[in-house]
């Protein structure tokens, strides 16, 4: 896995890559009540805005970290926002992305580095 400075994951599978919020993210966030997801089939460039995950504590944003064409949502986080706090780097994924430019995920952090990063190391 690889992570963005916004606290989501990327996994690259063949030529998809699953992304999600981090174990931290999910942390701070708090207990998630409601999660929106893009469509398939929208076009991200890495920074967009993604999603929406909403807790009893805040509203935020998910951001691509990478640019591509959604290819699959994770419709049973909609149905069961919890499932966010309950396994959020596993079964909680939010979208498969193809991604339009692999070479993104390079600038991406190894799990060292992002543990480093939010103070976890």
């Amino acid at each position: 896995m690889k992570y963005s400075e916004d606290h989501e994951w990327v996994k690259a599978e063949g030529d998809v890559c699953t992304i999600g919020v981090s174990a931290h993210a999910a942390e701070q966030l708090g207990d998630v009540v409601f999660v929106e997801l893009p469509e398939v089939g929208k076009t991200f460039a890495k920074g967009d805005e993604m999603a929406v995950v909403e807790s009893v504590k805040a509203a935020s944003d998910v951001y691509a970290p990478i640019s591509g064409d959604v290819v699959e949502v994770n419709s049973a986080i909609v149905d069961e926002p919890a499932k966010v706090n309950e396994d959020p780097q596993g079964a909680a994924w939010f979208v498969k992305i193809k991604p339009s430019n692999a070479s993104e995920l390079d600038a991406l952090m190894d799990e060292t580095a992002y543990k480093e990063f939010a103070g976890q190391s």
